[in-house]
């Protein structure tokens, strides 16, 4: 038996803008841990990835779109980074919407990279301790949080949020995300 059987884990994205191995290597990890993984873009379709905010990277299917979702039918929520796509999703009211769902139900919600702007949105970070892409501190700290600079940051002030910094802190992620689910 897989240390993620039976748990369903939602990660959102728009179509165009994700830096690839921020959805590619927590999907296929999480997976192979035994989760069942759907993943929501804003629209029906691939979704195209980017490698560093600009090469292009591998497609990447998605399963359903944000309107197609509730937060009740998943055990946690995941949402990559990419500049682009960061920056497009917070501004998708469905997307804030599953933000609050998922913390409002104490479930763990992980964003990486730039993917914690979702959450400044969301207005979710108030009184928490997160990490994100450096570029992201003011923003953090002026939605009323710390910012520190770690691989991951886990924040279970009331619901378990988790954060990571870059590609680079993937590993340190996903088995973060595991954690909060076994």
């Amino acid at each position: 038996m897989a240390a993620l059987d039976g748990k369903k884990i939602l990660v959102i994205a728009t179509n165009y803008g994700v830096e690839q191995d921020e959805i590619v290597v927590p999907t296929d990890q999480l997976r192979e841990r035994g989760a069942t993984v759907t993943v929501a873009a804003k629209e029906s379709g691939p979704i195209e990835t980017l490698v560093g905010d600009k090469d292009p990277g591998k497609s990447v299917d998605s399963d359903t779109t944000l309107d197609g979702v509730t937060a009740g039918d998943y055990d946690a929520l995941v949402v990559p980074g990419g500049t682009i796509n960061a920056d497009t999703i917070r501004q998708e009211s469905v997307a804030i919407d599953l933000v609050k769902a998922f913390v409002e139900a104490g479930k763990p919600v992980a964003a990486i990279c730039h993917g914690p702007w979702t959450l400044i949105e969301a207005g979710v970070l108030t009184g928490r301790t997160i990490t994100s892409f450096p570029s992201l501190q003011t923003d953090v700290r002026n939605a009323g949080a710390e910012w520190v600079d770690q691989e991951v940051r886990v924040d279970e002030t009331g619901s378990t949020i988790i954060t990571s910094r870059n590609p680079d802190d993937l590993p340190a992620f996903v088995d973060a995300i595991q954690a909060s689910l076994v």
